[in-house]
C-alpha cells in the first residue's frame, strides 16, 4: 500500500473538480485529482452538457432547419439517418475536450490517479483501483466534486434497449420513430427538440402544469408553442404511473389513466448526487435525500478542511457556475480570510430548439416580492437580422425598474438566445438601466439590435405611465 501526500486532494475530475485543481496548482500547491474513469471530464464531458449540445448542433445541420424555405429550399432529414451519423461530431469534440483537460493536467502538473476514492478521516482518501490495489493519500484540504448520476425510481428497469436515462439515451442503437420522455425539466425539454427534429414522434409527461417552471411564463408559454409547432406532444398536469413493454414498445400510463405507445422511454426526472460510500457519514458530513452535500458560503462542509462543489451541492447544477465553485473553493481553502463569491447575477442556458436563456428576475418573482416593474419586449421579426435568419419567433424581453429605469431580468427565446444573455448580464451586473441600450449604437443588422428595440419599447411604456 503506497503512501503520498499533497496540499489538495481532489475526487472528481468534472468542471468543478478541475477548475480547482487548476486554481490550487496556480498558487503553487500539489495536488492531485482522484478520477474513477479511465479519462477525465467527468458527466460534463462525456454523457451530459458536451455531448447533447454537440447532438443538437448535429441535428440542426442534418435536418437543414436553418437553411429550410431560407433560400427556397425544402430540405428536412435524409431517410433512414443513421445512430452513427448523429453520434460522429459528439464523439470528435468529446475527444478533443478530453485532450484539452489532459494537456492542463500536465501543464501544471496536477497527478490524475485513477479509482473510487473514499474519506478515511479529514485528510486521508484511500482509493481502489479495478485491480483491488490500494493506495493512500494524504491531503491538507480535501474537495468533494463527484457530481450526480440519473435518479432512477425503483418501478422502472433501466435497461438501455427500451428504457433510458438522461445518460445512456446516448448509447441508443438506432434513431426511435417514436419517444415518450417523463420529465420537462431541462433535459427532458433538450432531448425532445433534438429528437423531434429529426422526425421522431415526441411525448412529454410531465405532473407539473408548465415545462421549466423557473422560465418568466411568458417565455415559457413561447417555448411550449413553439414545442408544439414542431409536433411535440405537451402532457401536463399528468405523471406517469406505469409503464409496460407490450408488442415491443413502451406502453405509458398516465395518472389519468391515458396511454401512451413509443418504440422508446426516456426517463429524465432529477439527479442524485454521487456521494455513496464516501464515507461521509463516518465523518458526520451531511447530505440530504437525494444525496446532496450541504456547505457554507465558501463550500465548506461540517468539516473545516473539506469542501465540496459542482452538481454533488445542488442548484443551480450548471457547469458554468461549478467551474468557478470548484476555483473559489481552492482560494477559501488555501487564503484564509479571502472572501471571493460568485457574482449572483447568474445567467441559465437551455438549449432547446429553439434556445431559451435568462438572467435574473422574472415577472413572476417581481410579483411575488410586490417590486414595481414595466416591460419592454423586441420580437425578432421586427429585426433585419431576424428576417435574414429567418428567426419570426424568437423575442427578446426586458425587466426593469419604471422608476430608475434599472435592468432587473433579461430574458430570451430564439436563435443565439444563450450569447445574446451575456449583453444583458453585462449591463446589470455594472448596475445599468434602459438608457445604456437606448444611446448605445449596435452593430446593423444583428439580433444584438433586440436589446434596443425592447429598451425602445419599454421606455415608450412609461412615458405613457406617467
Amino acid at each position: 500500500m503506497s503512501l503520498k501526500e499533497y496540499d489538495l486532494i481532489v475526487i472528481g475530475s468534472g468542471p468543478a473538480g478541475e477548475k480547482a485543481a487548476i486554481e490550487a496548482a496556480r498558487m503553487r500547491k500539489t495536488t492531485a485529482i482522484v478520477e474513477r474513469n479511465s479519462v477525465q471530464g467527468g458527466v460534463c464531458i462525456h454523457t451530459g452538457t458536451i455531448p447533447s449540445k454537440t447532438l443538437r448542433e448535429t441535428v440542426l445541420y442534418i435536418s437543414g432547419l436553418r437553411q429550410r424555405s431560407v433560400y427556397g429550399l425544402v430540405g428536412g432529414v435524409k431517410a433512414g439517418v443513421s445512430i452513427r451519423e448523429l453520434m460522429y461530431r459528439k464523439d470528435q469534440v468529446i475527444q478533443q475536450e478530453v485532450d484539452v483537460i489532459q494537456q492542463n493536467m500536465a501543464r501544471y502538473r496536477i497527478e490524475v490517479i485513477k479509482g473510487v476514492g473514499m474519506i478515511s478521516d479529514p485528510n486521508t482518501v484511500v482509493v481502489s483501483d479495478d485491480d483491488n490495489n490500494t493506495s493512500v493519500l494524504k491531503g491538507k484540504v480535501i474537495i468533494i466534486s463527484t457530481g450526480t448520476h440519473p435518479y432512477h425510481p425503483p418501478r422502472l428497469n433501466f435497461d438501455e434497449h427500451y428504457v433510458y436515462d438522461g445518460e445512456s439515451i446516448l448509447n441508443l442503437d438506432s434513431v426511435p420513430r417514436s419517444l415518450t420522455i417523463v420529465g420537462g425539466g431541462v433535459i427532458g425539454c433538450e432531448y425532445a427538440s433534438i429528437f423531434a427534429h429529426i422526425g421522431t414522434k415526441v411525448t412529454i409527461i410531465d405532473s407539473r402544469d408548465r415545462l421549466l417552471s423557473f422560465l418568466d411564463n411568458e417565455i415559457a408559454d413561447a417555448l411550449m408553442y413553439l414545442m408544439r409547432k414542431y409536433r411535440i406532444n405537451l402532457i401536463l398536469g399528468d405523471g406517469d404511473k406505469e409503464h409496460v413493454i407490450e408488442n415491443e414498445q413502451v406502453i405509458t400510463t398516465t395518472q389519468s389513466g391515458r396511454k401512451i405507445a413509443s418504440d422508446r422511454l426516456l426517463f429524465a426526472a432529477g439527479r442524485s448526487g454521487n456521494t455513496k460510500n464516501l464515507g461521509l457519514e463516518n465523518l458526520g458530513i451531511e447530505v440530504d435525500d437525494r444525496g446532496l452535500i450541504k456547505v457554507d458560503d465558501m463550500y465548506r462542509t461540517s468539516v473545516d478542511n473539506i469542501y465540496a462543489v459542482g452538481d454533488v451541492i445542488g442548484f443551480p447544477s450548471l457547469a458554468s457556475v461549478s467551474m468557478d465553485q470548484g476555483r473559489l473553493a481552492a482560494i477559501h481553502a488555501f487564503k484564509q480570510g479571502d472572501t471571493s463569491c460568485i457574482n449572483n447575477i447568474l445567467p441559465i442556458g437551455i438549449y432547446t430548439i429553439p434556445e431559451v436563456s435568462m438572467v435574473g428576475e422574472t415577472e413572476e418573482s417581481l410579483s411575488h416580492m410586490n417590486q414595481e416593474y414595466e416591460i419592454g419586449i423586441a420580437r425578432y421579426f421586427e429585426l433585419a437580422r431576424g428576417q435574414i435568419i429567418n428567426d419570426h419567433d424568437g423575442m427578446l424581453k426586458l425587466i426593469f425598474d419604471p422608476k430608475s429605469r434599472r435592468i432587473l431580468g433579461v430574458h430570451i427565446v430564439g436563435e443565439r438566445a444563450t450569447e445574446l444573455i451575456h449583453i444583458g448580464q453585462a449591463v446589470m451586473t455594472l448596475g445599468g438601466t434602459l438608457d445604456y441600450f437606448m444611446e448605445t449604437v449596435l452593430n446593423y443588422p444583428t439580433l444584438s439590435e433586440a436589446y434596443k428595440v425592447a429598451a425602445l419599447d419599454g421606455f415608450a411604456r412609461i412615458e405613457n405611465r406617467f
